[in-house]
């Protein structure tokens, strides 16, 4: 019997290894390239109906996924307020000034703007999670990675007027709208598939997107729907979108709030390595040392931390 066991544990380590990693790896890749995804469709698609659209094409790809396998309905009546409150801050606010602010910033700077995720993610943790104290590490690791995010894109980094500085404003005020939805949700520990706790998010966070989108850009029948804007769509809906929300919300229990968001900080180079690959952007030698700068960053934020280490206490 003891043998058996020990053969049973050894069969399973190789799943739980190589699972994680993996599933945040593949968060790593598609989210790089879906700026450049939702800068190439905004050529021909307005914002707001193009992210609503977006996420409504999500949803009947994850109730598709969903039904037959798994409860579609979460088991507390008050889970719907969380996943309301939390799916407006994810869907309608986050994704609505990131769409809108990308008509007046580069993809680039988005990508930048959003890195900001991780910081406000580990001072959300800290007041909403006892078991992920703001750790002196973590925090300047975090600024570290966010320093070099912004030698790589430094060329992107330049405000053209003031719609401009709105739209990067924005950008920042979504991406703490989304930490603050992630920590909340990985404090209510709900009891519901991950394909679920995303499809009603979008459900509640769509609603305001196609309203808003219906009443301010017209009737989405008159939109110009190239070939390249509607595979852009596609994309972001099913790979960008139904894809990796649930690998999001399978590695949230896995891991802590500031590691799963440290994928904001590999997110902008990756969107600047397809600029350059794809667009034709050239990169200096500052970006490459900018590059460093960000893997140290990552790397203090995923090192082991001592327990002798301060951690940062409320004032």
């Amino acid at each position: 019997m003891i043998k058996t066991s020990r053969r049973s544990k050894h069969r399973w380590r190789p799943k739980t290894g190589w699972g994680v990693p993996a599933a945040w790896l593949t968060l790593c890749v598609v989210w790089s390239s879906t700026w450049l995804a939702i800068k190439v469709g905004l050529r021909d698609l307005p914002p707001i109906s193009y992210a609503g659209i977006r996420f409504l094409i999500a949803i009947v790809v994850l109730l598709g996924v969903s039904l037959g396998r798994v409860r579609l309905l979460p088991k507390r009546t008050s889970d719907y307020a969380v996943l309301a409150f939390t799916g407006v801050l994810m869907f309608a606010v986050n994704y609505g000034l990131l769409f809108w602010g990308e008509l007046h910033v580069s993809s680039g700077l988005a990508a930048v703007l959003q890195a900001t995720i991780p910081i406000f993610g580990m001072l959300s943790a800290h007041l909403l999670l006892p078991d992920e104290p703001l750790r002196l590490q973590k925090l300047v690791g975090a600024l570290l990675a966010l320093g070099g995010v912004a030698m790589i894109c430094e060329r992107l980094l330049g405000f053209n007027g003031l719609m401009a500085f709105w739209g990067g404003l924005g950008i920042v005020f979504g991406a703490a709208g989304a930490a603050f939805s992630n920590v909340l949700l990985k404090a209510r520990g709900m009891q519901l598939a991950p394909a679920m706790i995303a499809a009603w998010q979008m459900i509640f966070g769509t609603a305001p997107l196609l309203v808003t989108g219906f009443i301010v850009e017209g009737n989405p029948l008159s939109f110009h729907w190239s070939g390249l804007s509607i595979f852009c769509l596609l994309y972001l809906a099913v790979i960008g979108s139904a894809l990796t929300f649930l690998l999001l919300y399978w590695l949230l229990p896995r891991m802590t709030v500031a590691r799963l968001q440290a994928i904001s900080l590999i997110t902008p180079p990756g969107a600047v390595g397809l600029g350059w690959a794809i667009g034709g952007e050239k990169f200096s030698l500052w970006s490459l040392v900018g590059a460093c700068f960000v893997l140290a960053g990552v790397w203090m934020i995923f090192r082991k931390i001592n327990v002798t280490e301060p951690v940062i206490q409320e004032g």
